[in-house]
This record gives C-alpha cells, sequence and structure tokens, in this order.
C-alpha cells in the first residue's frame, strides 16, 4: 500500500510535534512531503534529520537544512500545503499564516486535518463553504470537535438536538472571583489535565478558548449556537457529547491525549493502533459534572455572542485576546484584564461583512492595534 504524504504546518508546536509522534508510529501508512516552522529552527532541524520531507519552511534567517533550501513564511506555507506528494495538510499553525495556505491546500484538492482555531474563527464563512465547492473533507484535530465529528456519525443529523462541548474549567475552577485579581502567569500555565502551548494553555485559565471552540463547533457543524452547549467535566475522559431528539446522548471518551484526534483525523475513517494510551475506567470510577459560573468567566459569553453577531466580530475576538494574552504572559496586565480587554476592543468595533481574506486582514490588524492602545494606555 502506498503511503500517505503529509505536510505539517506547525511541525515545531504541541500538536505539530505530536503529530510527527503519531506519524512516526505509522510510518508504514504515512510520510512526510512537508514541514513547515516558525523561529524553533533547532527543533526543526532534528526533525528534518528523522523525516527527511522534501520541503523546508520555517521564519527565520536559515536558508538552508540538511543541505536542502528552507522556504520563508508565509510564502513557503502555500508551496507545502501544495506540494503535489502532500494528501493530507495538517494545519497546527497558530495564527492567520495559516488562511492562505489553507485556502491553497482546498484549491488543491488536499485534505485538511484542521488545529487552527483562527482559520475557523475568523476565515469559516469563506474557507467552509471553499471545501464544500472543491469537496474537501475538513477533519477536525481538536480533542472536543474530534469527539463530536464522530458522536454525529451515530444518527441522522436531521435528528439532532444539541450539542454539549466539555471543559475542564481550567485551574481556577474553585477559585472565588476576588482571588482572581490576584492570578500569576505561573498559575495561569498550571493546566489540570492538559500539556499545551502558553497562548492556549491561558485561554483555557479564562475559558475564552471553550468560547472559540463554541464558533468553531457552528462553524464546522452548521449547528445553530442555541444548540451548543458548554458542561464542566473535570476529569476530561468524555470530550464531548451528542444529544439527539429520542434524547439519547452519545459521547466520546479517551485518556486526554491529542494524539487520539490527530490519530483519527489521519487515519479516518480507519481505526488502527496507535501510541495513545487505552482508557481503564476503573481507575476513574467518579466523572463528574457540572455548570459553568458566567460571572467568574465572562470570556466565554463574550466569545458566544461575538460569533452570534457575526461578520468580523470573531476575528476581532481572537485578535483582540491574542494581544491581551501577550501582554499578560509579559506581565503588563492582570489575568482578569484579558476578558475586560477583550469586551472593549469588541464594544468600540464597527462590524463589516466577510467577503475576503483581505477584510479579515484589515479587521485583525484594527483590533490588534487598538487592544495595543488601550494596554499602553
Amino acid at each position: 500500500m502506498s503511503r500517505t504524504g503529509v505536510a505539517v504546518l506547525g511541525s515545531t508546536g504541541s500538536i505539530g510535534t505530536q503529530t510527527l509522534e503519531v506519524i512516526a508510529h505509522l510510518s508504514d501508512r504515512f510520510n512526510i512531503v512537508a514541514l513547515a516552522a516558525g523561529r524553533n529552527v533547532k527543533l526543526l532541524a532534528q526533525q528534518v534529520a528523522r523525516f527527511d520531507p522534501e520541503v523546508i519552511v520555517a521564519r527565520t534567517a536559515e536558508r538552508s537544512m540538511a543541505g536542502k533550501r528552507v522556504l520563508p513564511t508565509p510564502e513557503g506555507l502555500i508551496e507545502a500545503a501544495t506540494h503535489p506528494d502532500v494528501d493530507i495538510v495538517v494545519v497546527a499553525t497558530s495564527g492567520h499564516d495559516a488562511f492562505r495556505a489553507t485556502w491553497a491546500a482546498i484549491q488543491a484538492g488536499k485534505t485538511i486535518a484542521i488545529a487552527n482555531k483562527e482559520t475557523i474563527v475568523c476565515a469559516g464563512e469563506l474557507i467552509i463553504p471553499l471545501a464544500r465547492k472543491h469537496n474537501v473533507e475538513l477533519r477536525p484535530v481538536d480533542s472536543e470537535h474530534s469527539a463530536i465529528w464522530q458522536c454525529l456519525m451515530t444518527a441522522n443529523r436531521s435528528d439532532l438536538a444539541r450539542l454539549v462541548l466539555t471543559a475542564s474549567g481550567g485551574p481556577f475552577l474553585r477559585t472565588s472571583k476576588a482571588d482572581l485579581d490576584h492570578v500569576t502567569v505561573e498559575n495561569a500555565l498550571t493546566h489540570p489535565n492538559w500539556s499545551m502551548g502558553s497562548k492556549i494553555t491561558i485561554d483555557s485559565a479564562t475559558m475564552m478558548n471553550k468560547g472559540l471552540e463554541v464558533i468553531e463547533a457552528h462553524q464546522l457543524f452548521d449547528v445553530p449556537y442555541e444548540q451548543i452547549e458548554v458542561v464542566i467535566h473535570r476529569e476530561q475522559i468524555i470530550h464531548s457529547m451528542v444529544e439527539w431528539a429520542d434524547r439519547s446522548t452519545i459521547a466520546q471518551l479517551s485518556f486526554p491525549d491529542m494524539k487520539l484526534p490527530i490519530q483519527y483525523a489521519l487515519t479516518y475513517p480507519d481505526r488502527v493502533s496507535g501510541p495513545s494510551a487505552p482508557i481503564d475506567l476503573r481507575k476513574t470510577p467518579t466523572m463528574s459534572f457540572e455548570e459553568l459560573d458566567p460571572a467568574r468567566f465572562p470570556a466565554l459569553g463574550l466569545a458566544r455572542q461575538a460569533g452570534v453577531d457575526g461578520k468580523t466580530f470573531p476575528t476581532v475576538l481572537s485578535a483582540a485576546d491574542e494581544v491581551a494574552v501577550e501582554a499578560f504572559l509579559r506581565g503588563q496586565i492582570r489575568f482578569v484584564d484579558i476578558p475586560a480587554l477583550v469586551e472593549s476592543v469588541l464594544a468600540a468595533h464597527q462590524p463589516v461583512e466577510v467577503t475576503d481574506l483581505d477584510v479579515i486582514a484589515e479587521v485583525d490588524a484594527w483590533a490588534r492595534a487598538f487592544t495595543r492602545t488601550l494596554i499602553a494606555q
């Protein structure tokens, strides 16, 4: 059987490195054609030495690696994503650099394993219709959306009642609202279940991540916001659920390990043995569920409203949050200032329709500049 060619955009990040672990385990099925990274040249060089890709992309002054030319970003991302030997593009980069590469990959007929939140949150109105037009699969890599994707296969979509996204609650689920004023960066970077990059870990602490996931679920699965709910599930064994009209609820359970949804996005519709550990429910005798306190975690409500309002509000939400999180990590603002800043930027925004990627880029630049102005003040 010929091996499936894979391009990994964002190979040195958390999702990218775990994708390569999966592919190393399934080397008889997959072949790395392209690796694209940011500035982590040392790790990229190690990956190049191990997987010997045909295309190498990096945001660095390096011009060659292992005797091969290194292409610059963002232009090189498009070449990596559209290479003729690539069958699946794993979009694991952060930010907007992935937009045009994803667009080009879809036009080239590549299957997309999507792990870049901004692509769906900001450009979903453009990307998803384009994928339908070209009969291209968008396979979600995020654990919650992978769970929903799997659960939706169990019945007719016309019988859907609601989607239920689960959330761990992050490190501050039991923290009083008053104590949130004194949260440190170190506190916020300690997630109870997952090992992730700093941006997504802070977003998990504020619950902005779950708000972005609500928008993604709406876009990916074409489900109205009123049919998408969030429930706290501290153990993170159930990654999300789908309720049907007959009130049956189908859930996807697994050990908290991103390698499993990554693998399923690569091997679909096959389920093969991989590097993920099996779940042992005897060691998890209790699974708890509870409501989220919107007063302590206003970011979720902000994100949901931005999604409902549509147009360019989700882009502003995403951009303002990214700048605010960066400022918190640098010690410029408090933890509780993150959602407050995002709310102020959303309130100042004059929305427009999302007609093309240039509109998103322009609004994104405005939101970032305005957020920085508020921080400086």
